[in-house]
């Protein structure tokens, strides 16, 4: 018989947003120059704050909630100034940990850091892997050492920075430690050196971070969604991200703009398909590849990978994100549960596995269930 345990959920919540007109009217269908939709994402930018894009609605939490208490105690503690003192007085059996961090490149491994200093275990990565995932260009560094294909790659801190260099175009421009599509907007994808001037300044002096920039590439782009550890990682079924359905002139990537403004509830595009249809070889060397990189930055209990293919069909790894995105809500796109689904596993289980898989791991196997 399985034990119930006292779960402490940690996370933070999203603020409250004013709904903004301009972000829920459907995208033109008209031919639009490159100009016309870098104008749309510099009104994305200021008509729609992204500093809480991480962050999980009130919706997700309490779903996240709901799962767990089908078998286990659950207190909600949000991981403010606060959340030290009450994790040290509430003593937890374990926590579930979806915290996003309050600021700063190393906010993710935040949460887990007080946790170990107060010797509470809890789900996924520990600081030290969360920390260099969020850092995009440490997270290549080491896939890249050990031979792991990744877009070629420089950082630089101010325009200053671009002088000199001989970077390839296209490119794509990013902020160095953010999620979400943050700070990725449809023009962050620069065919110019002029364009990729832009895109640094608009990105180190809105967010006060480096910019990564990235070689552009031309290929599909798919996510994969991984839970359980060592020989137990298992691979859900791949989601392609598609760009068919987005608006004429729109530049194929999964930006801010298509993520939270243009795919919306009451005018959803059709930008995923799951399983993605693949050759079992294809299939086989986009997890082999997402295992491999799982195992190499020390992931633990689940994490969602981003892969893109290059113009001859090589998959390259473009990121990880061990604090996936989970909003429970078929209709809102988000990849990790839509993997599931896909596997037939429900919300419910699907966020009971990655308990599971930590249980497991730290020698609670009495608590699973018989």
């Amino acid at each position: 018989m399985s034990t119930s345990l006292h779960v402490a959920l940690v996370y933070n919540v999203k603020h409250e947003e004013t709904p903004v007109a301009s972000a829920t009217e459907a995208p033109s269908t008209a031919p639009r120059t490159n100009n016309s939709v870098a104008v749309d994402a510099a009104r994305a930018a200021l008509t729609r704050d992204d500093t809480y894009a991480e962050w999980d609605t009130e919706e997700t939490i309490l779903a996240v909630k709901s799962a767990l208490e089908q078998r286990h105690r659950v207190s909600l503690v949000e991981a403010d100034r606060n959340a030290f003192n009450v994790l040290a007085s509430l003593q937890p059996d374990i926590v579930f940990n979806i915290a996003e961090g309050l600021r700063g490149p190393s906010r993710e491994a935040q949460i887990p850091a007080v946790l170990e200093m107060l010797g509470l275990p809890y789900t996924g990565s520990d600081p030290l892997t969360l920390g260099i995932c969020l850092d995009k260009s440490r997270a290549k560094e080491i896939l890249a050492y050990h031979g792991v294909a990744t877009p070629a790659f420089h950082v630089v801190e101010s325009v200053s920075d671009l002088v000199g260099l001989d970077l390839p175009l296209p490119a794509i421009v990013k902020p160095l430690h953010e999620g979400s599509s943050k700070g990725i907007m449809n023009s962050s994808v620069v065919r110019t050196p002029q364009e990729m001037e832009a895109e640094v300044r608009r990105v180190t002096e809105r967010y006060h971070e480096p910019a990564l920039i990235e070689q552009f590439l031309t290929g599909r782009e798919f996510t994969v969604a991984l839970i359980g550890n060592g020989d137990d990682v298992r691979v859900l079924p791949i989601v392609e991200i598609k760009f068919d359905d987005l608006p004429a002139g729109a530049n194929p990537i999964w930006s801010f703009e298509a993520k939270w403004m243009w795919d919306t509830l009451d005018k959803p595009l059709d930008v995923h398909e799951c399983p993605a249809q693949l050759t079992p070889e294809l299939e086989h060397k986009i997890a082999e590849l997402c295992k491999r990189s799982y195992r190499l930055l020390r992931c633990r209990d689940w994490c969602r990978i981003d892969v893109r293919f290059d113009a001859a069909g090589e998959p390259h790894l473009i990121e990880l994100n061990p604090l996936p995105g989970i909003l429970p809500n078929p209709d809102d796109h988000s990849c990790f549960p839509q993997a599931a689904r896909a596997a037939g596993i429900d919300y419910d289980r699907m966020i009971n596995m990655v308990l599971d898989a930590a249980l497991v791991r730290i020698g609670r196997r009495n608590s699973l269930p018989t």
